[in-house]
Order: C-alpha cells, then sequence, then structure tokens
C-alpha cells in the first residue's frame, strides 16, 4: 500500500513541477496564485511535502488544470 501512495506522491509532484513549467510560471509565481508560500511548492516539487486536498485543488486551479490531471 505504501508503495501505491509513494508512486501517486511521486506523480503529483512531477505533474505540478510539468505543468507549472508549461504554463511558464515560476514557484513563486504559483505561490502566489495557489496561496501556498514558495517553500511549501518547492518542497511539494522535491517530494518533500504531499499536498492536502484542499491545497491540490488549489494548486489546480492557479495551473488552469483539473485536479485529476495532478494524479495521472
Amino acid at each position: 500500500m505504501a508503495n501505491n501512495f509513494d508512486n501517486i506522491k511521486e506523480k503529483i509532484q512531477k505533474n505540478i513541477k510539468s505543468y507549472r513549467q508549461q504554463k511558464g510560471l515560476t514557484q513563486v509565481q504559483l505561490s502566489i496564485n495557489s496561496g501556498a508560500t514558495e517553500d511549501y511548492i518547492y518542497r511539494i516539487e522535491k517530494g518533500k511535502r504531499t499536498p492536502s486536498i484542499e491545497r491540490l485543488f488549489n494548486i489546480a486551479s492557479a495551473l488552469n488544470v483539473d485536479i485529476i490531471d495532478l494524479l495521472k
């Protein structure tokens, strides 16, 4: 079970970074748009934090993608 969770965490971190870069946003810009701190975005992208569902929704909204896209 932990392996599945680790896989999901890794997908989330890679997808957030990928979508952020595709949109031409810096971590600072994403943090401002999503209401998170820059450090929090950095930690998510490095796999050191796992966002809550609410935070993931806010990040998806800031990236203008569906929350499901961050889990694929």
